[in-house]
């Protein structure tokens, strides 16, 4: 749990949750900013490899599976998957959290809510 994706402003930052935040904002510095993100996952194991920026993440996954493939490892190599977009941040901090949890992510992406919109935290109550 040292690594945190948090949802503000409609950008995701990642947060090393380890560091101090500041004494004067009260704040933590982040690690990473970014309007989409993206994670690249074993498909069979669920592990994750790298998460971040889609554009960082898909030249690793491209340049990763080309390594892999000419070492011989076809296999492995097919089994790295990345996935992109606005997801939901709790979806992406399980990912990080939870060992596998991507595979079970993955099969249920079509059906996740689209990432940057926020669930209220009030449940909807009806005017009086």
């Amino acid at each position: 749990m040292d690594m945190q994706y948090q949802l503000k402003a409609g950008s995701y930052y990642l947060y090393d949750m380890r560091e101090a935040p500041s004494a004067v904002t009260g704040e933590r510095r982040f690690k990473l900013k970014t309007d989409t993100v993206a994670i690249a996952f074993d498909a069979h194991t669920g592990e994750v490899h790298q998460h971040g920026t889609p554009s960082r993440i898909q030249s690793w996954a491209s340049n990763t599976r080309r390594r892999l493939r000419a070492a011989g490892a076809v296999d492995v190599a097919n089994d790295i998957v990345v996935v992109s977009g606005p997801l939901p941040v709790d979806e992406l901090n399980k990912c990080l959290w939870i060992n596998g949890y991507c595979r079970r992510m993955f099969k249920r992406l079509a059906s996740l809510p689209h990432g940057k919109l926020q669930r209220s935290s009030e449940p909807f109550r009806k005017a009086a």
